[in-house]
């Protein structure tokens, strides 16, 4: 079980590098390594007569792996510090508005699209990092793997087109770069923010982090009350 466990996470990994490699080379929005990875793996599980479930299990040291990737971004908060402190109430301002709007633009949209109840309540917790959306939606009860197809989607559009609005807008400094990029695309925004700068990335993930906490509080007040009207 171990030798496969094994084989399966380098797998993932590999099929992960090669399109990466292929992305930075093409540079196309829709090669996105988020979205050419999970088809092409989709495919070798297909050829393989590998089901989903048995996938999952076998590739379980990934899923862990996601929680310790996410503290990581401890490391240059912290190296930062002080300018999170001078604009500590930008940051919490635009965080909390941020994560508000998510949540409600994405029941609005569910409602508009007519998702079902489990469906809606997976898509309440799109805007924030995989590792929390998971448990917001195990929570609030959504489907967690549901929500983190939404998550990925989230991100990928997000980091497509948010260097476009940066560049559109004129956004010139670093805080609100790292913040719009954390808080819209999460993880593949604080990745695009750490191409702009060391700034940007730390602000960004910040954003990103503190948007987790916002959202699982707003899972115990707002997303309840918006849970009541669906049922």
């Amino acid at each position: 079980m171990l030798i496969d466990i094994m084989a399966a996470t380098f797998i993932t990994f590999i099929v992960y590098k090669l399109s990466q490699w292929f992305y930075k080379k093409v540079k196309f929005p829709l090669l996105h390594p988020l979205l050419i990875s999970p088809v092409i793996l989709i495919g070798l599980i297909r050829l393989l007569e590998v089901s989903a479930s048995e996938y999952t299990d076998l590739s379980v040291l990934l899923t862990h792996m996601l929680g310790p990737a996410t503290v990581a971004f401890a490391v240059p908060i912290y190296k930062h510090a002080h300018l999170l402190k001078k604009y500590m109430a930008e940051i919490f301002l635009s965080v909390a508005t941020g994560s508000v709007a998510a949540i409600v633009t994405s029941f609005i949209l569910a409602i508009w699209v007519h998702l079902n109840g489990e469906w809606i309540l997976s898509i309440l917790p799109r805007s924030i990092t995989t590792p929390i959306a998971i448990e917001v939606s195990r929570e609030i009860g959504g489907l967690p793997a549901l929500t983190t197809a939404f998550v990925i989607v989230t991100g990928i559009i997000g980091g497509m087109i948010g260097p476009s609005i940066i560049k559109w807008m004129s956004i010139k400094t670093p805080v609100a770069k790292g913040l719009m990029l954390g808080m819209a695309a999460h993880g593949v925004g604080t990745s695009k923010a750490m191409e702009y700068g060391e700034l940007e990335g730390t602000f960004s993930s910040l954003s990103m982090i503190l948007a987790g906490f916002l959202t699982i509080f707003l899972g115990y007040s707002l997303i309840p009350l918006l849970a009541g009207f669906i049922l």
